[in-house]
């Protein structure tokens, strides 16, 4: 049984799973049908972050077009436009130990693709959540439950994964960006 998180919260990932090298991050979430009529298309992004939290590269930014970071130690396994059906939505596979060194944080983001256009927001969005997963036994170490607590935003870092000395952690952020992916690109160092 893994660790539930609350908003804010630190875990050690790698201290108290000794060995643990390859995981995979689960993203899920569901919609309200009813507000508004659209269809909804929420996309995971991946922001690979030196020491002063920015991105060095294009390909340290990982989403649906550019599915791995540089050396393939980062994968987004596939896009799922429609969010349909139980488990996670989006997966993204982290090999640890190869994470390049000079990636200090990797942080997981969901935005909604056309919010704006669509008229959606993240106060539309429910039961979204992110686990992290031990992929040699498939036992689940960590998972963090965003909860309601959004109206207008259009895309949140759920959290990140990101060095302490020689070993990992989880950061349980939950940081709504009223603007979406153009916020995050921005904060993250991209243009």
């Amino acid at each position: 049984m893994g660790i539930n998180l609350s908003k804010g919260q630190k875990v050690d990932l790698t201290k108290s799973n000794p060995g643990l090298a390859k995981i995979t991050v689960g993203l899920g979430w569901d919609t309200n049908k009813y507000d508004g009529g659209g269809e909804f298309d929420l996309d995971v992004s991946v922001f690979c972050a030196n020491t002063e939290g920015k991105v060095s590269s294009e390909k340290n930014f990982i989403f649906f077009n550019n599915p791995q970071n540089e050396n393939g130690s980062v994968v987004h396994t596939g896009d799922n436009r429609t969010g349909a059906g139980d488990g996670d939505d989006e997966q993204i596979k982290v090999d640890i130990p190869n994470v390049p060194a000079d990636v200090d944080k990797i942080a997981f983001t969901i935005t909604i693709y056309e919010a704006a256009a669509r008229n959606q927001n993240f106060g539309q969005v429910s039961n979204a959540y992110v686990r992290i997963v031990n992929d040699d036994n498939n036992e689940e170490l960590i998972r963090f439950d965003l909860g309601e607590d959004f109206s207008i935003e259009a895309g949140v870092v759920v959290g990140e994964l990101y060095r302490h000395g020689a070993e990992w952690k989880f950061n349980a952020i939950g940081n709504g960006y009223k603007d979406g992916l153009a916020g995050l690109t921005r904060d993250y160092g991209l243009q």
